[in-house]
């Protein structure tokens, strides 16, 4: 493969830092106190709870599924586990409570698609909206007063400014990397998404990957939602509400995509902290929270764009290769003598 066509392939997959490093260049200079260490903290801190998010739909994504139930398992992780094991047990079980019933979710919810073939979104619409539905019923007012050690990791500080969230969520993106890019456990994703049949003739349990995917993105909804009510020392019913628009977006401009089989952890944490930038700088930038909101939906409206753009220039730059490898000097050979 040519040197300019490898050049090119990891532009596309790189994209979503190009486009950061380029909008945080603007902001730089144009935005009024953009550039200060506290507002970049700020950014990152306020980019904790969708960074769980991303990644969480990221995962899904990746084998080829959609999950439109992580913001309300997000409120409903911690609210059920607070209502009713918070008196029985030690802040510290009942964080491994809220990551338990996110698991669960994210179970009932693969459990269904792979074994029912349950269409994914429709399937996870439903979940989100009787999730939701129950929170509003448990939580009418917020609950507050949580544990120290519960609220800790969103409220949490390492020294004077550093808030373990941040933290936090740089090691779970370097973990996840990790086993995505180095391990087979990760391979098994991308290839189930990549082609599902080829990849269960090839003997991956295919169906156990998915419910995996899912659990997976119900554990870091409900670390999201611990993070979130840590952050407001309460939980309440509105805890994460039309997040998951935001989290397609991310995962999207991450290098994930609706066709399956793609996207790296690392990708979406850029994808992440570019919704978080782009929100902080509208901010700082005084605009009308209503043309927030609708820059928003553009904004989703861009990554569905990008996403169906970089399939297609792929395919346009390996058809290029393919016809330059076939067209290209033949080796010669030696004429028989005879």
């Amino acid at each position: 493969m040519r040197l300019i066509t490898k050049i090119q392939l990891t532009i596309l997959d790189n994209l979503v830092w190009v486009l950061l490093i380029l909008f945080f260049i603007f902001n730089v200079l144009f935005t009024k106190n953009f550039f200060s260490l506290q507002n970049q903290i700020n950014i990152v801190y306020q980019t904790t709870v969708v960074g769980m998010l991303v990644l969480a739909q990221g995962i899904v994504m990746m084998v080829g599924e959609l999950d439109l139930s992580i913001d309300s398992t997000l409120a409903f992780a911690p609210g059920v586990a607070v209502l009713f094991f918070g008196n029985i047990l030690s802040p510290e079980l009942l964080i491994i409570a809220t990551l338990t019933t996110g698991a669960l979710v994210g179970l009932f919810n693969g459990v269904f698609i792979t074994k029912m073939h349950a269409n994914s979104f429709l399937l996870t619409l439903s979940t989100e909206i009787v999730m939701r539905g129950l929170v509003l019923f448990m939580i009418p007012f917020s609950i507050a007063g949580l544990p120290p050690a519960y609220s800790f990791l969103g409220r949490g500080k390492i020294g004077a400014m550093l808030p373990v969230a941040v933290v936090a969520m740089i090691i779970i993106f370097i973990v996840f990397e990790f086993l995505f890019r180095k391990t087979i456990f990760g391979r098994k994703f991308l290839l189930t998404g990549g082609n599902r049949q080829a990849a269960f003739i090839s003997g991956i349990n295919t169906d156990k990957v998915v419910i995996t995917a899912f659990m997976l993105a119900g554990i870091l909804a409900s670390t999201a939602g611990l993070i979130a009510a840590g952050r407001q020392n309460a939980i309440s019913n509105n805890m994460g509400k039309d997040l998951v628009m935001m989290a397609f977006a991310g995962a999207i401009l991450g290098g994930g995509s609706f066709n399956g089989g793609m996207g790296k952890p690392v990708g979406m944490l850029g994808g992440a902290l570019l919704l978080g930038m782009i929100d902080n700088s509208l901010n700082l930038l005084g605009v009308n929270v209503s043309l927030v909101s609708a820059s928003k939906g553009a904004l989703i409206f861009i990554a569905i764009l990008l996403d169906r753009s970089r399939f297609m220039l792929n395919t346009i730059i390996m058809h290029k290769e393919n016809i330059r490898k076939m067209t290209g000097p033949q080796p010669h050979t030696q004429e028989l003598q005879p």
